[in-house]
């Protein structure tokens, strides 16, 4: 006679018990990315380092500034996502969603942007807008005077899309990272910044974001991602709650 399984037992009932709780895994990818952003944020900023702007970067300049007046309205809305309440924003979303770790570096990502970018590389590296910097310059409500590098719109605007990554899909991730671009774009447009500021400030946006994504880990994907790791055992091949392909890509 067969033995007739008790409540609860089995793979259907296995795949309808509730989960006890979200994966979180710290990714080596993201230690990549992060030493990638820094060496490039060196990199910009030794360019700029001399306050002038060369040749080539002013044809650049030229080029976007020079677009039809008719995109300023649009272009304007795009540099909104730079605005250093717009992580605020987007870690309110987060909340309602209990996206907890995400509401946490989102709002982490306001004080970080502050110290990196507005005491630590300003104070070491300064160059001054496209006002002072390169003649004939088209200005559309932006400062003519002060210091442009890094651009602290691309800051928070590369930051936001590093940190949102880990929680979107590809297609989704994709209009994100349009959106940083045209944000960028519309800061050099409205004569704001040279091109190098808002590649160096995008650069630093992605170093803290990914320094975030360690600090705070992100969401594990991975097959037997439905248990939370608790313990020293977690992201270790074989210990309870993960499995090797887990292992392979948790950080120790």
């Amino acid at each position: 006679m067969t033995a007739v399984p008790p409540p609860g037992a089995g793979p259907a009932a296995a795949l309808r018990r509730p989960r006890t709780g979200v994966a979180v895994r710290r990714r080596t990818g993201d230690l990549v990315v992060l030493v990638a952003a820094v060496a490039g944020t060196v990199l910009v900023s030794w360019a700029v380092s001399s306050g002038e702007v060369g040749a080539a970067e002013r044809a650049v300049f030229a080029a976007v500034n020079g677009w039809p007046d008719a995109l300023r309205d649009p272009l304007w809305v795009f540099q909104l996502v730079g605005v250093l309440g717009m992580p605020l924003l987007v870690a309110l979303a987060a909340l309602l969603l209990r996206r907890w770790r995400l509401a946490v570096a989102l709002v982490a990502l306001v004080p970080l942007k502050l110290l990196v970018h507005g005491e630590l590389v300003k104070g070491l590296v300064q160059r001054q807008r496209p006002g002072s910097t390169i003649p004939d310059a088209v200005l559309r409500d932006v400062p003519s005077a002060g210091v442009a590098y890094p651009s602290g719109h691309a800051v928070i605007a590369a930051g936001i899309v590093v940190l949102l990554a880990p929680y979107v899909r590809r297609r989704w991730l994709a209009v994100l990272v349009v959106v940083a671009v045209l944000n960028s774009v519309a800061r050099v447009y409205l004569g704001a910044h040279a091109p190098l500021d808002v590649v160096g400030g995008a650069m630093i946006g992605i170093a803290i974001g990914a320094a975030l994504d360690l600090l705070v880990g992100v969401p594990d994907r991975g097959p037997g991602a439905g248990v939370q790791d608790r313990g020293p055992g977690a992201g270790v091949p074989g210990a309870a709650g993960t499995t090797g392909r887990r292992g392979r890509d948790v950080l120790p």
